[in-house]
């Protein structure tokens, strides 16, 4: 048995333990409290916390080069068309290098779990290399059931060896305004997780309630539906624990009670929602109604960096700009969306998400050495306003270190998943 002690554990269920420990066991969590209390093989760390490993919610590991493409642009719909184009430059081990790299950053800023919603399949392969957890969801795009079903089944037999217990099947129908309702219908009978994006723009919403707005011609729009994603998602059952929604930042109160009532998951993305100017998701409200709300950091394709730090203290800013006043999201607040609120998002919660015996163990140790917070006076204060990616001591997966600082062949990486993005850029 291995036990991790720090001056703090920070279990998320239950109040911060100062001079604590975690014991593990294989892949499991057996123990945890005081340090003196728990025998074992000890790991300490000094100056830092341990705390469960981070759950992005919300990723695109293949877009992890795709920093700064059509920043600016004035609508969402524009954005997009420069994306979709741009990918299509890419052949497979393109986006392998790619998801890769963007693997290898997740695990160096505390994340051990990821919800990914994939193109290619790729995230699969990067995240049983590196070790990380995740649910990948292979995404489908179109009108007609068997066409989406024949992409999925497409993407699957690419990927399928890399799927497991720690990485997870779940498919993607894109979205409302890139896939029909029936299409929604056939992906739903795979019975898997599923995921989509949701109310994320304006422009979304006047093309599904009656074809206008500037998205209009557009070559990747089914026909307008007449009334909203949410909507058209419980008028055709589907809105349900299954589910992950990501984004949500428009929508009106009828629809965030549906997904309250549903028990729907909510990523919430807000450095990629603030940088687009969609709007922000309505946190407060969503929790109050029932809804999982969880934290994602989006693709790099928007949100600037897959810093998850930066991604708490972003929820804690845009909820406290929203509803003006300090107290609309407290520190602690912010960090069980990263921890337990997206494992709820993900359906994953009594597995991983908070520091519990018998849950996996998925750990990140972080430093606050040389911080403005030491000496401690509050743990998660310190943690979420004061921790960044070169603070990570180390992340544990399934009981094993998957990164230790430093611990990376970044340049190999890096330098591989540059080259994809030059290819990308090469035509203009």
């Amino acid at each position: 048995m291995i036990v991790y002690s720090a001056d703090w554990v920070l279990p998320i269920e239950g109040a911060p333990i100062p001079c604590g420990a975690v014991a593990v066991e294989g892949d499991r969590i057996v123990a945890v409290g005081n340090a003196d209390d728990l025998e074992g093989d000890r790991r300490h760390f000094g100056d830092c916390a341990i705390l469960p490993g981070f759950v992005n919610a919300h990723t695109h590991l293949e877009y992890s080069v795709y920093a700064g493409f059509g920043d600016g642009l004035a609508d969402f719909g524009e954005w997009i068309a420069t994306h979709v184009t741009r990918k299509r430059r890419l052949d497979w081990a393109d986006h392998l290098a790619i998801a890769r790299l963007g693997a290898a950053e997740c695990l160096a800023t505390g994340v051990s779990t990821v919800g990914d919603c994939s193109f290619r399949g790729a995230a699969a392969v990067a995240a049983a290399e590196s070790g990380l957890r995740a649910t990948v969801y292979l995404e489908v795009f179109g009108r007609g059931p068997d066409d989406v079903l024949r992409q999925f089944d497409d993407l699957h037999a690419l990927v399928a060896n890399a799927f497991d217990a720690r990485v997870r099947l779940g498919v993607s129908p894109h979205a409302p305004y890139s896939v029909t309702p029936a299409a929604y219908r056939a992906c739903a009978g795979l019975a898997l997780p599923m995921a989509t994006h949701l109310s994320e723009s304006a422009s979304e919403l006047a093309y599904l309630r009656n074809g206008g707005g500037p998205w209009r011609g557009l070559s990747f729009l089914v026909p307008p539906l007449g009334l909203s994603g949410a909507n058209m998602l419980e008028r055709e059952g589907l809105l349900g624990a299954g589910l992950l929604a990501a984004h949500c930042t428009k929508l009106q109160p009828d629809e965030i009670a549906l997904l309250g009532a549903r028990s729907v998951g909510v990523a919430h993305c807000p450095r990629s929602n603030a940088m687009l100017g969609s709007g922000a998701a309505p946190v407060a409200e969503l929790l109050a109604a029932g809804a999982r709300v969880g934290l994602g950091t989006d693709g790099v394709s928007s949100a600037p960096s897959l810093d998850f730090f930066e991604e708490m203290r972003a929820a804690l800013y845009v909820a406290r700009n929203r509803l003006g006043t300090p107290d609309a999201m407290t520190a602690a607040q912010a960090l069980e969306l990263a921890t337990l609120g997206s494992a709820r998002a993900l359906g994953l919660e009594d597995e991983i998400g908070s520091l519990c015996p018998g849950k996996k163990a998925d750990l990140v140790v972080v430093s606050l050495e040389g911080s403005p917070f030491l000496p401690w006076e509050d743990p998660i204060v310190a943690v979420v306003l004061g921790g960044a990616p070169a603070r990570v001591s180390r992340t544990i997966v399934d009981g094993a270190t998957r990164y230790a600082r430093g611990g990376f062949e970044w340049h190999e990486l890096r330098q591989e998943a540059a080259a994809a993005r030059a290819r990308m850029l090469a035509s203009g």
